[in-house]
């Protein structure tokens, strides 16, 4: 485990640990500037990490399950944050924020459960929850520029857009996720049953 840990990529995703105080000090402090700047350095170390791990052939096992947890931290972290900035309007209004944890802790809860019982050990992600993702990644960053540039009507309609993007999407996802875990769980039962037969 030490090993894995000292990995280079896999000391760049705990770096990016590291920035997710520091970024919600920022906002708290109105240092809008300061937190996209981070925000943004943040996501540049998630890039290289998954580079240099095949460029230097050090992808490891901590750095699968390490990676995913490190991105879900920040932009939960930043979604909560940003939500309890009293402003008006507020950055990323609560409903989104409880539906954004809503979804993930409902998810994270079943799976557990799956895992824990043997039901199903096996859990593939989805393009759909890659699109989720990748909403939240680009709501925070707008929503920041918005607050740094209030009056720019680009980055008013942007920080918008952004959020009915991720608002839609959490929910689609939630769905696609549920029919698509139905499916595997009927496989798996299938699959449990011919092996029984014979």
């Amino acid at each position: 485990m030490l090993s894995q840990l000292r990995a280079t990529p896999n000391l760049l995703t705990l770096l990016r640990l590291i920035f997710v105080p520091f970024a919600v000090i920022a906002v708290l402090g109105n240092h809008y500037a300061w937190a996209l700047g981070i925000f943004i350095v943040a996501g540049i170390t998630d890039g290289l990490d998954g580079l240099l791990a095949r460029v230097l052939e050090q992808q490891t096992l901590l750095g699968q399950y390490l990676d995913p947890v490190a991105d879900k931290l920040l932009l939960s972290t930043m979604f909560l944050t940003l939500s309890f900035v009293h402003s008006n309007p507020v950055p990323i209004p609560w409903p989104v924020t409880v539906l954004v944890f809503f979804r993930d802790i409902v998810i994270l809860v079943v799976c557990t459960l799956l895992y824990a019982t043997g039901t199903l050990r096996t859990f593939r992600p989805s393009w759909m929850g890659k699109a989720n993702t990748l909403a939240q990644i680009v709501t925070v960053p707008l929503v920041m520029l918005h607050q740094i540039l209030p009056g720019s009507i680009w980055f008013k309609y942007g920080r918008r857009a952004a959020i009915n993007a991720t608002v839609a999407l959490t929910i689609i996802s939630g769905v696609h996720y549920v029919i698509r875990l139905a499916i595997d769980l009927r496989k798996a039962g299938e699959k449990n049953s011919a092996a029984g037969v014979e």
